[in-house]
């Protein structure tokens, strides 16, 4: 067996499988966060954010982690793809808004808010708490929230990628 094949098969083994508690059709939990987009703090707010169009609202474990930083990449380069949708992205996590101040520059390359969940509210509102620590770290899960403010969609997977082409096929077929 190759060394990338075991080294890929020891990581798909200690990797924990990503869960979604809300199904589709649930309501999904309305919260007001600390966020920043481009460096510039501000306050969310998920039902004024709702009236404009459906929400994207993915949770990652930690700002400027490998995978984290993969994702909110991905997120970035297929903004205008989702601005296009009407609908807006929002990342997640427990990190301070001061890292997500330079996270929302470096990583989300200005283009996306992210928003810090510092208490662990709401990842515990919407049940995706990391099961591997326990507590406030996110699991990596994306839902795709309808201005009805019911979830239209979820994809759950600790692997970064997926996440975008998910939320973006869930936001196309909800525009129909």
């Amino acid at each position: 067996m190759s060394r990338r094949l075991f080294t890929a098969l020891a990581a798909a083994l200690l990797m924990p499988a990503a869960h979604a508690a809300l199904t589709v059709g649930a309501p999904a939990p309305d919260f007001t966060a600390d966020a920043a987009v481009g460096g510039q703090p501000f306050k969310f707010k998920l039902a004024e954010a709702l009236k404009k169009g459906p929400v994207v609202l993915y949770f990652y474990p930690k700002a400027f982690t490998s995978g984290c930083t993969v994702e909110a990449h991905n997120f970035a380069e297929a903004t205008d793809k989702f601005k296009a949708l009407d609908t807006t992205v929002i990342g997640m996590s427990n990190d301070d808004i001061d890292t997500l101040k330079k996270f929302s520059v470096e990583a989300c390359r200005n283009k996306f808010a992210v928003a810090a969940d510092a208490g662990g509210k709401v990842i515990k509102d919407y049940d995706v708490s990391l099961k591997m620590v326990p507590g406030t770290m996110a699991d990596r899960v994306s839902y795709l929230i309808a201005p009805n403010g019911k979830v239209a969609a979820v994809h759950a997977s600790m692997d970064p990628d997926g996440h975008i082409d998910a939320m973006l096929k869930a936001a196309e077929k909800l525009k129909k």
